[in-house]
């Protein structure tokens, strides 16, 4: 089970978007990357070609998980994640105030 899932609220810790705030679009478990919307752009440089409009182009790139940290829904504070057994199915927990994250 990964400790982060689409659509979570997350804060980032490090690089150049330090202290900003957004949610998990898109999880690439593989490459241990999670792509959130509006943080960590880059310009790309596109040629036209046929019908596509040439021009430089703002795109997000995926940030590592070591870069991010969850925010807690209940504590509204930046956490790790704890894994716990509740009626034989795992469910991710707050280290800090010990609540579920999951519903």
């Amino acid at each position: 089970m990964l400790k982060f899932k689409n659509s979570d609220k997350i804060i980032v810790t490090a690089g150049k978007d330090k202290g900003r705030e957004g949610s998990i679009e898109k999880v690439f478990p593989k490459e241990g990357k999670a792509l959130i919307p509006d943080i960590n752009i880059y310009k790309k440089h596109v040629k036209g070609v046929g019908k596509q409009k040439g021009g430089i182009y703002d795109i997000p790139r995926p940030l590592p998980f070591s870069n991010i940290q969850i925010l807690c829904p209940k504590c509204k504070k930046p956490t790790r994640i704890g894994f716990k057994v509740v009626d034989s199915k795992k469910k991710r927990i707050c280290k800090k105030c010990n609540r579920e994250i999951d519903k």
